[in-house]
């Protein structure tokens, strides 16, 4: 059985993807500007835009499924959250916009989210 809580939870997902994913595709150089960010690769920006658009959604399709598609859905924001977590950790390593550390702890707060739930999902 798949809670209230998280379906309510893949609908936020799904707002925030839409609010980082619009302006990313449309004005990638602008809006990674507003952020601190001197070089952006444009390609790279939109790439990540649609990766944000299919995860969120597919949030919000999903938020009335079942629990294997709960599951699946699950496994899928772990996995993306997890490597993007990495990522951003190792790109700001050496220093970075504090931007990119809102980002990385916008990520790492999903993904701990989404583990929780997971491991509730039977």
């Amino acid at each position: 059985m798949v809670s209230d809580k998280l379906r309510a939870w893949f609908v936020v997902h799904f707002i925030v993807d839409m609010l980082f994913a619009i302006p990313l595709f449309i004005a990638p150089v602008w809006m990674l500007g507003l952020f601190g960010w001197d070089f952006v690769d444009p390609l790279t920006s939109r790439l990540v835009a649609a990766a944000l658009f299919g995860i969120g959604a597919e949030s919000f399709l999903a938020r009335n499924a079942g629990g294997e598609v709960f599951r699946g859905m699950l496994n899928l924001k772990i996995i993306w959250s997890a490597f993007a977590v990495a990522g951003i950790g190792i790109s700001m390593s050496g220093g970075g916009p504090l931007m990119g550390w809102l980002v990385l702890a916008i990520f790492a707060a999903f993904f701990c989210l989404w583990v929780y739930y997971r491991s509730k999902l039977k």
